[in-house]
């Protein structure tokens, strides 16, 4: 795949996460899940500050928001995401494998 394959990729798969998000969202969710490569790595409060480091990831909850703060992607579309807050949002991060979803 070519780079710019990738952020065409990239770009229509956040664009349907938000999508989703803004339109089938029930209201605000409750729970964080964050996964890396498939496995759920840590699954928790949305309302429980906390920072969780996976290699070259750093995910950070905190007051009731999720941030991808720091990733080693080239590209950084996850960080430039930036804090997401209702149930249903999510941030990916392709090259790292990882994903935080508040549910």
């Amino acid at each position: 795949m070519k780079k710019g394959d990738f952020i065409i990729f990239a770009v229509t798969l956040l664009s349907a996460v938000s999508f989703g998000a803004v339109f089938l969202s029930g209201g605000g969710g409750e729970t964080v899940v964050i996964t890396k490569n498939g496995d759920t790595v840590y699954e928790g409060s949305l309302y429980y500050n906390k920072t969780v480091r996976l290699n070259g990831n750093t995910v950070v909850i905190k007051n009731g928001a999720v941030k991808m703060e720091k990733a080693d992607c080239k590209n950084q579309i996850c960080v430039k995401t930036g804090e997401i807050r209702k149930k249903g949002e999510s941030i990916i991060c392709l090259p790292g494998r990882v994903t935080a979803e508040i549910r």
